[in-house]
Formats: structure tokens, sequence, C-alpha cells
């Protein structure tokens, strides 16, 4: 969720005010799956309701980092979610308070970078990577990226972090590539379509970049953009149903699967899934609770949705829900 520059910025508070209040939900335009829809399941909610949201998996655990607070405020918070025992645990928070930020597991070690600071309608970018220690519980500062931006997505490809995306003053196809044993960041072939708050996953070797967006109420992306290593070359994938941005992904065996969103005036339940023999996005199970600004994490074979905004906007939850194919 970027509404743009401070200039302007009593117009975009009225916008969000305006969309808050008339937001209706969307399902998927996508062929139904009546026969293995997949089932959504409520969980344990989160200890703070918050939206924008880094998320990953470490050690079988489900990491929410930072985001947004219930009043619109940029939060340091770190909670741990445990699927064996359905419980919360707050961790370590990160060394400053941080939105719009992506997180990503590589050599054992969980990585959060860029985002944004402040609040509403005034956002810095960043260039901040922290890294967190588990057996520790701490932070370390890492070399920063080489663009700074928030609404960025990051994968691990290899033993590297690759980061795509995001924006600062406006939309970027940045991608940077991180080596944990040197401590550096490269460039690397940008994403054909600049784009912020885009999803991405790892599929059959290559990073999926999916949807995304110029702005909030700018060009609202179907796009799919798959990255090869092998040939350091970027590809055109299957586009999505219906475009968006603040949506989540995963990719869970040969399946990848996408969740909620947001574009002016709407917000998605859609749970849909890339089906690689047919060469189609099919809909599944609609999301208990529509949400954008999330993410997702993969735990054996379930995946969990944490957090999130329920109103195109701010409208922090504490929803934690899980969906079994």
């Amino acid at each position: 969720m970027r509404f743009g520059r401070p200039l302007g910025a009593l117009i975009t508070v009225g916008l969000i005010i305006l969309v808050g209040c008339l937001g209706k939900t969307t399902d998927s335009p996508a062929p139904i799956d009546i026969l293995s829809p997949g089932k959504w399941t409520s969980l344990a909610p989160m200890p703070t309701a918050r939206q924008e949201v880094a998320v990953a998996e470490l050690n079988g655990r489900v990491f929410v980092i930072g985001g947004f607070g219930s009043g619109g405020e940029a939060v340091p918070t770190v909670e741990v979610y445990d699927p064996a025992s359905d419980r919360w645990e707050t961790r370590s928070p990160l060394p400053a308070a941080t939105h719009h930020a992506a997180a990503a597991v590589v050599g054992g070690r969980l990585y959060v970078v860029g985002g944004y600071t402040g609040g509403r309608t005034s956002w810095t970018p960043l260039r901040t990577v922290y890294e967190y220690d588990e057996a520790r519980s701490s932070w370390s500062t890492r070399a920063p990226l080489r663009v700074p931006r928030g609404g960025l997505a990051m994968v691990t490809l290899g033993n590297r972090l690759h980061a795509v995306g995001g924006s600062a003053d406006r939309a970027t196809g940045a991608h940077e590539t991180y080596d944990p044993a040197s401590d550096r960041w490269t460039d690397a072939p940008p994403m054909p379509t600049a784009r912020d708050h885009l999803a991405a996953v790892v599929f059959e070797g290559r990073l999926w970049a999916i949807g995304g967006r110029t702005s909030f109420v700018g060009t609202q992306y179907e796009i799919v953009e798959i990255y090869d290593p092998a040939t350091d070359a970027w590809s055109t994938g299957p586009p999505l149903p219906v475009g968006r941005g603040g949506l989540a992904a995963a990719a869970l065996g040969d399946r990848v699967y996408v969740f909620g969103g947001e574009a002016p005036l709407r917000i998605f339940s859609a749970t849909e899934m890339y089906e690689v023999a047919g060469k189609r996005w099919i809909a599944k199970d609609p999301m208990r609770t529509p949400r954008h600004g999330i993410g997702a994490a993969v735990v054996g074979n379930r995946i969990y949705v944490p957090g999130g905004s329920t109103q195109p906007g701010y409208a922090a939850t504490d929803a934690n829900e899980v969906y079994t194919p």
C-alpha cells in the first residue's frame, strides 16, 4: 500500500477514507476447482494486529515482522507462530520500526530487507538489511541494498537472496542478489516491468515475480515474469486472472498459489493456483478473511497467511489462517 510522496497528502487521505468506505470484496474470476478446492482454517490470532508485514519460515515456525500497527504507525514488532502448538511468541524487535519490508531465509539465517520508515502519508525508503540469529535471538546489520525501496519482494534462489521490484519515488524493476558469504549485493538483470507490492516465489528453479502495481491508484498488473538463473534472463509467464498489488504467494510441491491483494475500491478474497499441466490459473477455496499487505509461509504441506488489512488502505487485522491444498 503506497500512496506516494507527501505532496497531495490531503487528497490521498481523503481517497483512503473513500476507498475504506466503498471497498468491496472480490473473488477470483478464474475457473473454480469444485472437486478439490482445498480448505482454509482459522488459527490462534496474532498478538498484535498488523499489515504490510514481512513473513518467512524459519525452523518450522512462521515469523511475522514489522508492518503498520492498528493505528497506522510503523512498528518493529517480531512475533513467531508455532504450528505444532498453535501458539505465538514475541522475539527481539527489529532495530528500527519498518513496514513494507521483505524477508527470506538463506544459510539458516533470516534476512529482512528494505521497506519504509514513517507512517500513513510520509514514508522514507530504506536500504537497510538485518540478519537474525535465532540461537542468540538478536539482529545484526549487514551490507545495505544498492537501491533503497519498499514494497519489494525477495526469495532465496540457490545460496543467494534475490530482491526484486519495490519503489522509492516511483516503482522500479531493480533486481539485486545478495551473497551472505561475502556480505555483498550485486546488480542482476532488472525485471522487464517496474512494479511494487508484488509477490515472488521460487518454482522449478526459477524466480516468479507475480502481480504488483505502479501505485495505489495506478496500473494494477496481472503480469508474471520469470527469471532463469541458468540464462540470467527474464521471460513472460502465465498472467494472473486479474491484476492487483499487496498479494502473497507460495510454491508448494508442483503448484504456485497466490492469495488476496487489493486494487482501488476492491479487496481480494481470491485463492488461485497455477496448474502446470493445464497451463492455467484455477480458483480455490477463497480466503476466510479477505486481505492485502500480507505474506505467506510454507510449513509442511500447508501455507500460513497471517496479518494484513481487511480494507483497501488501513485496516490492520490479527487474522491468522492456514490453507491446506
